[in-house]
């Protein structure tokens, strides 16, 4: 279906998540930005959890084996098929033979790409899930990232999403920002209040800056040293991703996608489920700002991601409905 012609590295296959495994050591991997994997795959009419390809170094190019349809979601690439330009966060078809190349991200449009084929890239699931985990080398495509001359193919679709339709992309639907820079929810966490008050007061009001030593395990954040009452000492103990953790060095780290399921760090805060993949899009060396939010906001956040979601499906739906009575 498709054959890899040029990857700087890291790009991998990914889907919403490995979940339920926690408690054996294996952490939950899947789309650093889920929301934009989910709604590649509902424009094409596949299952929401469907595997895709996560893009997250550029340029990277893929050339078509055979006719086929796909969508391109999460970050602005400067997209082109066989020469032409294509727009984002739409459904296209590609004959054999063409070549799609996605060059770097536009300013303000994210920093990965996800590329999803009409009925989703099509790889053994492991532990009920085909996302690539690294470190433990397993799912996607032999555990490890795409290296030129890959070739993967597509499972049966069972529905096909119509061609040429696109949406509005969650970062202008679902905005949010601080002071113009992009902002995330963060639900204070168990040791919140073992921090002194003017560390507390830091973190939410100050800026922070993504640093170099950031990736899909875990955000490594440079600004105000955060400080505690007195020295903390903690036994290792379960972390999902987005959870913000506060190391001896007082910067802070917020576990990821592939994140550890365990740690023995204290835990400042966790970045809302709603905003993961708000942080997922932001690049590195980019700075950030962080909301206080309390239980009843994170849900209603959440609510309205899946509303943004269901939007799509419902407009699928209706195109579904509308060519079967034009049959």
């Amino acid at each position: 279906m498709i054959e890899v012609t040029e990857t700087p590295g890291l790009a991998t296959l990914q889907d919403l998540g490995r979940h339920g495994s926690l408690r054996y050591g294996v952490g939950v991997a899947g789309a650093m930005d889920r929301v934009s994997l989910a709604a590649g795959n509902l424009l094409l009419g596949n299952e929401a959890g469907a595997a895709g390809i996560e893009v997250p170094i550029f340029p990277f190019a893929v050339r078509f084996t055979a006719a086929c349809r796909f969508a391109l979601t999460g970050a602005d690439c400067a997209a082109r098929l066989a020469g032409r330009d294509l727009l984002p966060w739409s459904v296209h078809a590609a004959n054999a033979g063409d070549e799609l190349v996605l060059g770097l991200p536009r300013a303000q449009s994210g920093c990965r790409a996800y590329l999803v084929l009409l009925g989703g890239v099509d790889v053994p699931a492991v532990l009920g899930s085909r996302s690539t985990q690294i470190r433990g080398a397993f799912g996607g495509l032999e555990g490890r990232p795409l290296r030129v001359g890959d070739r993967l193919g597509a499972a049966a679709p069972s529905q096909a999403g119509p061609l040429g339709i696109g949406v509005m992309p969650p970062a202008l639907t679902l905005p949010l920002a601080l002071d113009g820079l992009d902002a995330m929810r963060v639900l204070p966490s168990a040791e919140y209040e073992s921090l002194t008050a003017s560390s507390r007061d830091a973190f939410w009001a100050g800026t922070w800056k993504i640093t170099a030593q950031s990736d899909r395990y875990g955000y490594r954040l440079a600004g105000e040293t955060l400080a505690f009452e007195q020295p903390v000492e903690m036994l290792s103990h379960g972390i999902v991703p987005g959870v913000i953790q506060v190391p001896p060095s007082g910067q802070p780290i917020i576990q990821m996608s592939d994140a550890q399921p365990s740690g023995g760090y204290p835990k400042f805060g966790t970045v809302i489920e709603a905003d993961l993949w708000r942080l997922g899009q932001a690049p590195v060396g980019s700075r950030i700002r962080f909301i206080r939010t309390d239980w009843a906001e994170a849900l209603a956040a959440q609510d309205a991601v899946q509303a943004w979601l269901g939007d799509i499906q419902q407009m699928i739906g209706l195109w579904s409905d509308y060519a079967g009575a034009q049959r």
